[in-house]
């Protein structure tokens, strides 16, 4: 959605610019993203969606998983990682966290016009008591304290807008899920900037579940834009859908192979010994491994180092390239869990 620059004095939405409103139930991630794409590329119309993702990290269409996350944390609490086809950094996305997602007809110089697109989400904060502003390029502050990211693409004559509202987000999985963990990793990916956080809630004079929060956002629209269209997934489409997730963002070639390559160094000093890994990594698989350390091994490291080369960058396929092996001959005590772990 773009606000035509002039037009919005009375804080109304253009009617001519928005044709449908989608409130969205879906918790699935994959499905979400997916849906942003589908009406983006495969529907004529422009829409508003609303919508909420289970606990997830959703990294830019340019970046590196590897060097965003912390990939023990978010495997081990079963956060998934999904790649978006906007750019910008990863943001941590969970049940209090509520999307909006705006498709409009594209006109020459919307791209990266974030005022245009953000302000009719400052004008619905003002009605609950939150002045809310945007600051630096494509943030939405409280106070100077970061609560929304946006981002942008074009698509053909499309153009989708879309940001987070950080509304009773879980502060700590976030700051533990975008933390990677320190390695020397050298990587032509797009990486975060990581700024202050707030919740909204912290800041209301009333309190609201997060339900009633996104469904007041939904009623604002409803009634700032005449001549809007509620109108849910048809099953058409939510068959359209669940195809783009199955080719795509479903799939590990999209999360996280398609990840821009990148060359990494790690060490753990465990009971049996220091052990360091380098390797390089081209869209999503190994090229080349290195394995150093003070260990002791009946047999040499190289071969391990051959087995692995060629393998994908993927706890599974590694776990499966090892199965077959005795570990211990190469680095006496280590397991291939610990070694995978490592690897990643």
């Amino acid at each position: 959605m773009r606000l035509e620059r002039g037009g919005n004095r009375s804080g109304r939405c253009p009617a001519i610019l928005i044709m449908r409103i989608i409130l969205n139930d879906s918790i699935d991630p994959a499905f979400n993203l997916a849906a942003e794409e589908y009406l983006l590329c495969r529907r004529r119309e422009n829409v508003i969606m609303l919508w909420r993702n289970d606990r997830s990290v959703i990294i830019g269409r340019n970046q590196n998983a590897v060097a965003e996350i912390d990939g023990d944390f978010v495997r081990e609490k079963g956060i998934a990682v999904i790649r978006r086809m906007t750019g910008g950094g990863a943001v941590f996305h969970d049940l209090g966290n509520v999307n909006f997602t705006f498709i409009s007809d594209y006109k020459t110089g919307a791209f990266n016009d974030y005022k245009g697109f953000t302000q009719p989400v400052c004008d619905f904060l003002r009605t609950l008591g939150v002045k809310a502003e945007l600051t630096g390029r494509n943030d939405l502050t409280i106070d100077g304290m970061k609560f929304s990211g946006n981002a942008q693409t074009v698509s053909g004559d499309k153009i989708m807008h879309h940001g987070t509202l950080m509304y009773s987000a879980d502060l700590s999985a976030l700051s533990g899920a975008l933390k990677p963990r320190p390695i020397k990793l050298q990587s032509k990916g797009i990486s975060s900037v990581r700024s202050r956080v707030t919740n909204i809630a912290s800041h209301l004079l009333r309190e609201l579940s997060v339900e009633e929060f996104m469904d007041a956002l939904y009623c604002y629209f409803l009634e700032q834009v005449p001549g809007i269209e509620a109108r849910g997934f048809s099953e058409a489409e939510c068959r359209g859908i669940e195809r783009l997730v199955a080719e795509k963002y479903g799939k590990w070639e999209w999360n996280i192979g398609s990840s821009p390559a990148f060359t990494m160094e790690k060490a753990e000093k465990y009971p049996f010994g220091l052990v360091e890994i380098g390797l390089n990594v081209t869209e999503g698989v190994i090229r080349s491994i290195q394995i150093r350390g003070d260990f002791f091994g009946k047999r040499e490291i190289g071969e391990l180092c051959d087995r692995l080369v060629g393998c994908r960058h993927r706890e599974e396929d590694l776990l499966e390239r090892l199965a077959q092996l005795e570990l211990g001959d190469y680095i006496s005590g280590m397991t291939k869990e610990l070694l995978v772990s490592l690897i990643l």
